[in-house]
């Protein structure tokens, strides 16, 4: 009982990084009206989460969730460095150092994380919010799986979030949404698992062309 409290709290919107700032390139999505209703923005975010979250993101939380347990801080440097590289804009980068600098403060304020942590934070530096994320797991032993749902789970609502705001929509029409995608995520967390490392991949066009229009977006709410 206690590691699902623990799971919640990770995956809260109240954990104090940042999420609520950034779009990932949906705000350019509403501007050009490529988003303009609750069907489209479905439509949207849920393409980002069966190709930038199941075929990328999702993977590495799970290799570094579970390379941090072992205590292989080698291949977690590896994994932590690979992911780092795959962020194709300069809004993508800066998005997720912000949120994993954020968190891995957050660790070390709560005194959650041990020598091992603090050290894997000083050479993964600047930490990526899915670094972050694996080494707030360990610290707070929660199984790799399950802090993967917890992140995927968080980029979910932030993107709901976003589309309540931007296009914009009722709550209701949000709830809608997280009832539908986000019963997605338990098959895209059994997807990242079975993956073999040489089929993870950030290739995500779409996403990559958006969040480069947005970073030049001369009116804008969010950060990417």
């Amino acid at each position: 009982m206690r590691n699902l409290v623990r799971l919640l709290q990770l995956a809260s919107p109240a954990l104090p990084i940042g999420g609520y700032s950034y779009s990932q390139g949906l705000e350019w999505m509403v501007e050009t009206r490529d988003v303009r209703d609750a069907a489209s923005a479905q439509a949207w975010i849920g393409e980002m989460l069966d190709i930038a979250m199941a075929r990328c993101e999702a993977p590495v939380v799970v290799r570094l969730g579970t390379l941090a347990s072992l205590g292989d801080w080698d291949g977690f440097a590896r994994w932590h460095a690979w992911f780092r590289a795959s962020r194709e804009t300069s809004e993508l980068l800066a998005e997720s150092q912000q949120m994993g600098g954020a968190l891995g403060k957050l660790i070390v304020d709560l005194a959650l994380a041990d020598d091992a942590a603090r050290d894997a934070m000083a050479g993964c530096h600047p930490l990526t919010l899915p670094g972050a994320y694996a080494l707030a797991a360990r610290s707070l032993a929660i199984e790799p799986q399950d802090a993967a749902v917890a992140y995927v789970w968080s980029w979910l609502e932030n993107q709901v979030l976003a589309a309540i705001k931007a296009v914009p929509l009722g709550q209701v029409a949000g709830q809608k949404m997280l009832l539908a995608l986000g019963a997605r995520i338990p098959e895209v967390v059994r997807r990242a698992q079975a993956m073999d490392d040489d089929d993870v991949t950030s290739f995500a066009p779409g996403l990559a062309l958006v969040s480069a229009r947005h970073e030049t977006q001369y009116s804008r709410l969010f950060r990417s």
